[in-house]
């Protein structure tokens, strides 16, 4: 099939473990997962399909997705200062400046980032601090499936 990018937003938590963890238990109790649903599509907002967990735990979604992976946030379990196979790490500052110009993207920069997923190694992940009037706002997580 082929690696798929896959992104969310949250609201902004200065503890990003914690809201990628809450982010990952909202995604698995909704079933937005392979393989309870094969294909997501982003972003994923409050009209979005949710048929329900199929499985008793994380664990069991991930095992049950074999290496295809979840495609989905439920693939990346941890924060990481530098990229790492199912961590999310934040995006150096030289990176934020070459792709938007600045180290306070908005929620519509990231989210019109043609380029963002382009360096993206499969099973790794990024997050970003999106900003509103110069305040955190939101974070973003992206990711890449594992095929």
């Amino acid at each position: 099939m082929g690696a798929e990018p896959y992104y969310y937003f949250v609201k902004y938590n200065a503890d990003v473990d914690a809201a990628l963890q809450e982010l990952r238990d909202q995604e698995f109790q909704a079933g937005r997962y392979n393989p309870v649903m094969r294909h997501l599509s982003f972003p994923i907002g409050p009209d979005s399909p949710s048929p329900g967990a199929r499985h008793d735990s994380i664990q069991e979604a991930l095992e049950a997705s074999d290496a295809d992976g979840t495609r989905s946030i439920l693939d990346l379990d941890h924060v990481s200062e530098q990229p790492d196979f199912c961590a999310v790490a934040p995006l150096p500052p030289e990176e934020l400046e070459r792709l938007f110009g600045t180290e306070q993207p908005t929620h519509e920069m990231i989210e019109q980032s043609g380029e963002l997923f382009e360096g993206m190694e499969r099973g790794q992940g990024v997050y970003i601090i999106a900003y509103k009037d110069g305040q955190p706002d939101e974070l973003f997580f992206g990711g890449y499936s594992f095929d």
